[in-house]
This record gives C-alpha cells, sequence and structure tokens, in this order.
C-alpha cells in the first residue's frame, strides 16, 4: 500500500464538520463580555478500501480555526472547554450581530490488517457551519425602593 494512495484516499474522505458551542448560549452575548466557545471533535477511525485491502485511518483534529465574525480568527490546537474552564474567548467591542465559525484541521495515521501505524501525509480542513450571534450592550436600570 502506497503512502500517496491512502493520502489520496484521506483527502477525498467526507470527514465531519465540528459543531461550535457558544457560551452564554440562545444566540445574545454581551459587548466587551468574555465569550466562550468550544466544540467537541474528538479521534475516530474510518476504513477503506484500496487495491482490494482494508486500510484502517485514525483520525484527529490536529488544530481548530476560530473566526469570530468581526474580522477576528485564531488557530489553536484546543477544541476550547465548557463553561467554567474558559480556553477560547472572544471579547466584542460593538453591538451588531455576528456569525462564528470553527474550522477543524485533521490529521491520520494508517495500517493494514494488523500492521504498524504510520502517518499520512497532509492534512484535511473542513469549515464548520456558523452560527448567528447577536451582540447586545447591557444598560444599566436604577431601581427605587418604597
Amino acid at each position: 500500500m502506497t503512502p500517496g494512495l491512502v493520502a489520496r484516499a484521506f483527502q477525498r474522505l467526507p470527514l465531519p464538520a465540528s459543531r461550535l458551542v457558544v457560551q452564554p448560549p440562545d444566540g445574545r452575548t454581551l459587548v466587551n463580555f468574555e465569550t466562550n466557545f468550544y466544540t467537541e471533535q474528538g479521534e475516530f477511525t474510518r476504513t477503506v478500501t484500496l487495491l482490494g485491502r482494508q486500510v484502517e485511518l485514525r483520525i484527529w483534529p490536529e488544530r481548530f480555526g476560530w473566526k469570530f465574525g468581526d474580522g477576528h480568527e485564531k488557530w489553536t490546537t484546543s477544541p476550547g472547554d465548557a463553561y467554567p474552564n474558559l480556553e477560547i474567548t472572544h471579547r466584542y467591542l460593538s453591538k451588531g450581530r455576528v456569525a462564528p465559525s470553527v474550522s477543524t484541521t485533521f490529521a491520520a495515521e494508517f495500517r493494514v490488517g494488523n500492521g504498524p501505524w504510520r502517518e499520512v501525509s497532509g492534512t484535511v480542513t473542513i469549515p464548520g457551519a456558523a452560527q448567528s450571534l447577536r451582540v447586545v450592550e447591557a444598560r444599566p436600570v436604577l431601581v427605587g425602593s418604597s
């Protein structure tokens, strides 16, 4: 089994897009508030048949591209985490609607039968769907007591 043949098969696999989770939930966040982002994409396997042989692929997310919808973005090796573990946060500076998303770059290893695992050359990046997020301003309100 040639590594090039396996690499081309890896490039053609239908890999899953990561689902972006935004906290606070419900599609709203505040201006100047640390909005939390994460995804739950983990390692998985796929089996393909190449030249009549079963080839097992072990696939994992190598890095994540976070687009916050306001022109800012960053790449990490972390998928982030749910509150209170704030790993991937972004502070929006003005109100409005934004569409954040996360892309996932996958790497892989392969083996034929019970043979040794070998690296697949190259990676595959799968863009995730954008989420609708409304950034609003909080207004303080004085409340009198009676």
